[in-house]
């Protein structure tokens, strides 16, 4: 077994490599090579999930020593628990789906080599921060991810708006990145460790330590869990930082998948759960948590609703699915976070890839300009469009009424009442934008288009999704009735669990419904106005559809503070080192060089009687000097 773990994550990172030879071998030998070596990764991590749950172990392998500075010593490790374990299952899984999706998607770009080998690097980077033992790995394996989805985001690099949704992507994280860094400078100076083991057991004693930051005082817990999660709303596209996401969608449509489903934004769900021990003492922290994720996911689904263009829906819809998990970790219910990015894993990675579907079949992804009822045409795709629909509103019995509903219950609970009523109107517009998109694709009637060259894609891009499909109807009927991950028994020491659904009981029957209810209202509501395309533009529909179609005006705010600001100091400070620095200081030095060099160089006279002379005197003076010295010192 301990070779089955050390291996799994080297197998993404060699075929990385092997997908850049491409002037060894044919295109399609390196992409069918390449998938072999992700799903050999699948295979393994299913194995080292079955062996670590059928035996309720930990695996924790030192591969060598990293970093022993003073006190502080760090090495590369693999750490593998339940949660990682799962994890590791779910990123495998998914990738593999993606990359055989992939071959299909890109078949005739020339640089599938190279898109195959950002995806088996993000996929590389990506299993390195799960299993990681230590904040520093983690951080490494964080900072990974970001590069391999600026790469995956800008693959098409010739158009102008892909290289600006890199660039987009970069810098927001990077923001959110410092913030992650400075909490492990903090952790590093406060318990001397960057071991998760070590750190966690000084959490307590942390949260009593007091500082003062501009005369306000708090606990170096609560600043250090501050950063984390500042780090992590970067990565998990949070309100505030979200604005990335929906610009990624110029990348190619698999690796929007793989990003939103399994990899990138799931980091930071990841870092919340295993910074569970921290958290659980900073009681402000987590109630700060819970309102960030209750807010993204309402306003970020509204604006999901108001969007036209089927891939930035689907982004919208993962900013608020992400915002149920953070409500989970932030009302302490980290198993419910897990369960759904589970579950959401399968369904998002299934729509974006049915958006796949239709976009390469249509070349178009505006919902106004969709040929006349493409579900004649494409069945399949229809289906599974309408099985993620069920999913991701949460209805009986499809994965995501499992997941969402622990979410829901376990913030009931809690005393973050308004949290959870935030997430329900969140369920009511998921439904909305879900069956607009189903409305939009498949059953337009006032655009025309010739649908005759029009069909369903190869099988090599419609068996991945036959996957995904199961695992998105029977996944959440798995993990909650099999795997039992709603237990407090089953993350056993992986996570904090406090047990919230199962010390307590919910009497009230409306509340258990209240979700589905939501969401069935959202459908119906949904199909009059799109289907039916009745006036049912009451007076507040009107009201929020404006800001929420402008995204709630997040791009003009940064832009005229953020922006604005920083363009009009960076005029000033190249006016500044262009007239100052560059005339004067520079041009001083200069002036300073060429006037001594030009004095030694009248010392240079070519003739070698001069220079011997010149030796002579040097060394006489020399000689002269330490008999002197000698006399001095004797006396």
């Amino acid at each position: 077994m301990s070779f089955l773990i050390t291996l799994l994550p080297c197998l993404p990172l060699i075929s990385g490599v092997i997908s850049r030879l491409n002037n060894s071998f044919a295109t399609k030998i390196i992409s069918y090579i390449t998938v072999m070596l992700i799903a050999s990764t699948s295979f393994a991590a299913i194995l080292v999930f079955w062996n670590i749950s059928k035996h309720n172990s930990v695996e924790h392998i030192i591969l060598f020593e990293w970093i022993e500075l003073l006190n502080l010593k760090a090495h590369c490790a693999i750490y593998i628990d339940k949660l990682t374990a799962l994890m590791l299952v779910i990123v495998s899984l998914i990738s593999t789906i993606v990359h055989i999706y992939s071959i299909g998607y890109l078949h005739d770009d020339k640089e599938l080599p190279k898109f195959m080998s950002y995806l088996s690097f993000f996929t590389f980077f990506m299993l390195m921060l799960v299993s990681s033992d230590n904040f520093l790995q983690l951080f490494l394996g964080w900072e990974g991810v970001g590069v391999s989805s600026y790469l995956l985001i800008g693959f098409w690099h010739k158009k102008h708006a892909a290289t600006i949704a890199a660039y987009k992507a970069f810098i927001v994280n990077r923001f959110a990145d410092c913030a992650f860094l400075l909490a492990i400078i903090a952790i590093i100076y406060n318990c001397n460790s960057v071991e998760f083991k070590t750190v966690f057991n000084h959490a307590e004693q942390l949260s009593k330590t007091i500082v003062s930051i501009f005369d306000i005082k708090i606990s170096v817990l609560d600043l250090i869990c501050c950063l984390l999660f500042i780090g992590c709303m970067g990565k998990s596209a949070q309100i505030g930082l979200h604005i990335w996401l929906p610009d990624a969608m110029e990348g190619p449509t698999p690796a929007s998948a793989l990003i939103h489903a399994a990899t990138m934004v799931t980091a930071g769900i990841f870092l919340l759960a295993r910074c569970s021990f921290m958290f659980e003492y900073s009681t402000a922290i987590l109630n700060l948590i819970a309102i960030t994720g209750g807010f993204t996911c309402i306003l970020t689904s509204i604006i999901a609703v108001c969007q036209s263009d089927i891939k930035k829906i689907i982004a919208y819809s993962t900013c608020s699915q992400l915002g149920y998990m953070v409500i989970a970790c932030g009302s302490s219910s980290y198993n419910g976070a897990m369960f759904h990015l589970l579950t959401h894993a399968f369904f998002k990675a299934m729509l974006f890839l049915a958006a796949g579907n239709v976009i390469h079949m249509t070349h178009q992804q505006d919902l106004n300009k969709m040929p006349q009822q493409l579900w004649r045409v494409m069945p399949y795709t229809y289906g599974l469009f309408w099985l993620g629909t069920l999913a991701i509103v949460g209805i009986f019995p499809f994965s995501g009424f499992y997941s969402k509903d622990m979410i829901l219950e376990s913030v009931y609970l809690t005393d973050n009442k308004f949290v959870y009523y935030l997430g329900i109107i969140a369920v009511f517009f998921t439904a909305m934008y879900s069956i607009k998109l189903i409305i939009g694709i498949f059953h337009q009637h006032s655009f025309s288009s010739t649908k005759h060259s029009i069909k369903e894609v190869s099988i090599i891009m419609n068996l991945p999704l036959l996957i995904l499909a199961i695992g998105s109807a029977i996944s959440g009927w798995y993990c909650y009735n099999i795997l039992t991950i709603g237990k407090v028994e089953y993350f056993a020491n992986s996570l904090v669990n406090n047990g919230i659904l199962e010390n307590s009981h919910i009497n009230c029957l409306m509340i258990k419904i209240l979700p589905i209810l939501a969401g069935v209202f959202g459908l119906i509501i949904g199909g009059l106005i799109y289907y039916c395309k009745s006036n049912l533009n009451i007076s507040i529909i009107k009201s929020i559809s404006s800001p929420a179609r402008n995204k709630f005006y997040f791009d003009e705010i940064y832009n005229t503070l953020l922006v604005k600001t920083f363009n009009i100091v960076s005029y000033y400070l190249s006016i500044f080192d262009i007239k100052c620095i560059n005339k004067f200081l520079d041009d001083s030095v200069i002036f300073l060089v060429q006037s001594g060099f030009s004095g030694i160089k009248k010392m240079q006279s070519g003739y070698v009687s001069y220079y011997i002379l010149i030796a002579l005197v040097s060394m006489t003076a020399f000689f002269t000097l330490i008999v002197i010295n000698y006399f001095i010192t004797s006396n």
